[in-house]
């Protein structure tokens, strides 16, 4: 149970961090609604504090983090700009999670 707990922490974090900042880039770029920049900055902030609650000291959690960034921004990428991922893309984002299950969950 812990691990799955530090996953969905993870996943979270990452949406609130990709969302954030979309709906900043949104805002700033696109001339959205400053509500959009307004709800960024919310995300993001939450996207500061999420991370707190991961069992891990800060530098591996972030760490492993990174790799987690990667995989989620490719998602959104497809979902939400449907830009397809092309199998390097594949290849790296499932590296990355490698990372991360070793960084963080293998016995120690």
């Amino acid at each position: 149970m812990p691990t799955l707990r530090s996953i969905t922490l993870f996943i979270v974090a990452g949406l609130c961090e990709i969302g954030g900042g979309y709906l900043v880039w949104q805002w700033w770029r696109n001339h959205a609604s400053w509500y959009s920049g307004v709800a960024g900055a919310a995300l993001l902030c939450a996207y500061g504090i999420i991370p707190t609650y991961q069992p891990a000291n800060f530098g591996r959690a972030y760490a492993a983090y990174g790799g987690v960034f990667v995989a989620l921004s490719l998602l959104w990428g497809w979902k939400i700009d449907h830009v397809r991922p092309d199998t390097f893309d594949l290849i790296g984002g499932a590296l990355c999670v490698a990372g991360v299950a070793v960084i963080m969950y293998w016995p120690r």
